[in-house]
């Protein structure tokens, strides 16, 4: 059964940094690419970076220069560090996978809040 477990996240300044993890586990499957997205109260769900399991990084406008994605391939792992944090970045943050099992299909985890505030 796969499953995505997300840590990290919580509450920080402007300005700060804070690191979101997500374990990818299962069997019988291989990656196509990992990646998070992110979704503000009424706000539609937005990439904010992925990276592919050829390390190609994807990254949303707003976070470039600011997050960086990277992947512990040995523990199926992606890790967003994200720095000089900005109050409009506040959303609930969600881990996502696509697989194949046969046919591509998307898989994404519970959600961590992240939420930038003074």
């Amino acid at each position: 059964q796969v499953q995505l477990v997300e840590s990290g996240g919580g509450l920080v300044q402007p300005g700060g940094s804070l690191r979101v993890s997500c374990a990818l586990s299962g069997s019988g499957f291989s990656i196509y690419d990992m990646g998070w997205y992110r979704q503000a109260p009424g706000m539609e769900r937005e990439l904010v970076a992925s990276i592919s399991s050829g390390g190609h990084r994807n990254y949303a406008d707003s976070v470039k220069g600011r997050f960086t994605i990277s992947r512990d391939n040995a523990k199926n792992t992606v890790i967003l560090q994200m720095n000089s944090l900005k109050p409009e970045d506040t959303a609930v943050y969600y881990c996502s996978a696509r697989l194949i099992i046969g046919n591509l299909l998307r898989y994404w985890g519970q959600g961590t809040q992240v939420t930038v505030s003074s």
